[in-house]
C-alpha cells in the first residue's frame, strides 16, 4: 500500500516539478534578455541624445553614419528581442505580423555590414585625398548614401513577400506559426536566392574592408606626417572587419545551434540562449561603446550630455528642497 501510493505520488507530482523547472527557466531567460535590452536600450539612447544635442555632428559625414549605424542595431536587436519573448510567452503568432518582423529584422541585419563598409570608404577618403574629402563627403551625399543602402537592402528582400503571396494561399496568412524564416517564406527558390545574395553581400563588403586598410597602410608610408591619423583609420578598419565577422555569425547561428544541439541534446534551452547573447546582442554593444567611447569629439560631447543630466537633477533636487522649506515656514 505505502509503495503504490508513493508511486503515486511520483506520478502526479513529476509533471509539475518539471513545469515548475521549466517555467522558471524560461522565466530566468527572458529576464535575462530583457535586463540587457534595457541597458544596451539606455547605452544607445544617451549616445542618439548627444548626437541629436549637438549642432557640430550633423555637419560631419563620418557622426552621420556612426548614428544610422546605432540607430540601426537599436531597431534590429528590439525586433529580434520581440520575437525572442514571443516565442516563449505565445510561441505561435499571426503570419502576417511574423512577415513584418522578419522583413525588419533582415533589411536591419543587412544594412549593418552596408554601413561598416561605408564608414571604411569615408575614412579612405579622408586619408588617401584630403583635398577632394569636402567634396566627396558631404552631408547630402552621406544622406543619398544611407538612402542606396536602405533602397538595395529593401530591393533584394521584399520580393519574397510578393513570391510567398503567389504561392500560398490567402488562408495562410490568416494561420499562426512559430515566426522563423523558413516556416513563412516556404519556398526553396528563396532559400537559394538568399545565399546567393548573403555570399555577394559580404564579400562585396569584405574587399571594401580589406581594399581601403591597404591603401590606408600604403598612404601612411608615403607621407609620414600622416602616420598618426592612418594608424588610427586603419584600427578602424580592423575594427569595422571585427564587426563584420560578428555579423556572419548570425547566417550561421541556425547551423551552430543544430551542431550543439547533437552533442548536447539535453541542453536545448541553454544552447539557444548562449546562442542568442552571443551571436545577436552582444556585436550591438559594440558601435555605441567603441566609437562614442573611442573617439575624442563625440566622448567629449557624451561626457557633457551626462554631466549635464547630473547638474539638472541636482538643481531640480535643490529647488524642491527649496520649496519644501518654504511651505513649511
Amino acid at each position: 500500500m505505502n509503495c503504490s501510493s508513493s508511486s503515486l505520488k511520483n506520478v502526479s507530482y513529476t509533471p509539475q516539478i518539471v513545469d515548475s523547472v521549466k517555467f522558471t527557466t524560461a522565466f530566468v531567460n527572458n529576464l535575462i534578455v530583457v535586463l540587457v535590452w534595457l541597458s544596451l536600450t539606455c547605452i544607445n539612447s544617451s549616445v542618439i541624445a548627444t548626437f541629436f544635442k549637438n549642432r557640430v555632428f550633423y555637419e560631419n559625414p563620418r557622426y552621420i553614419l556612426f548614428i544610422h549605424m546605432v540607430i540601426n542595431d537599436a531597431i534590429q536587436l528590439t525586433i529580434s528581442v520581440i520575437l525572442f519573448l514571443l516565442s516563449y510567452i505565445v510561441y505561435t503568432i499571426n503570419v502576417s505580423l511574423c512577415c513584418i518582423f522578419i522583413l525588419l529584422g533582415i533589411f536591419t541585419t543587412r544594412i549593418t555590414p552596408l554601413s561598416l563598409a561605408s564608414m571604411a570608404l569615408e575614412r579612405y577618403v579622408a586619408i588617401c585625398k584630403p583635398l577632394r574629402h569636402p567634396q566627396i563627403c558631404t552631408v547630402r551625399h552621406t544622406y543619398i548614401l544611407i538612402g542606396f543602402i536602405w533602397f538595395i537592402c529593401v530591393g533584394t528582400d521584399i520580393c519574397d513577400i510578393f513570391v510567398t503571396m503567389a504561392t500560398e494561399s490567402l488562408s495562410f496568412f490568416y494561420s499562426t506559426v512559430f515566426c522563423f524564416r523558413p516556416n513563412v517564406f516556404k519556398d526553396p527558390i528563396l532559400s537559394y536566392k538568399k545565399k546567393v545574395i548573403d555570399i555577394i553581400h559580404f564579400s562585396c563588403v569584405f574587399l571594401t574592408l580589406v581594399y581601403t586598410y591597404l591603401q590606408i597602410m600604403f598612404a601612411a608610408r608615403a607621407v609620414s606626417s600622416e602616420q598618426k591619423s592612418a594608424q588610427r583609420a586603419r584600427n578602424t578598419i580592423l575594427i569595422h572587419g571585427g564587426q563584420l565577422l560578428l555579423c556572419m555569425l548570425s547566417y550561421i547561428s541556425s547551423s551552430v545551434e543544430m551542431l550543439l544541439l547533437i552533442v548536447f541534446p539535453s541542453n536545448a534551452r541553454e544552447i539557444r540562449m548562449a546562442n542568442y547573447i552571443v551571436i545577436f546582442i552582444f556585436p550591438r554593444y559594440l558601435s555605441p561603446l567603441i566609437y562614442g567611447v573611442r573617439d575624442k569629439t563625440f566622448r567629449k560631447y557624451l561626457k557633457s550630455y551626462f554631466v549635464c543630466d547630473q547638474h539638472k537633477v541636482g538643481l531640480r533636487r535643490v529647488n524642491h528642497s527649496r520649496g519644501r522649506k518654504i511651505n513649511v515656514f
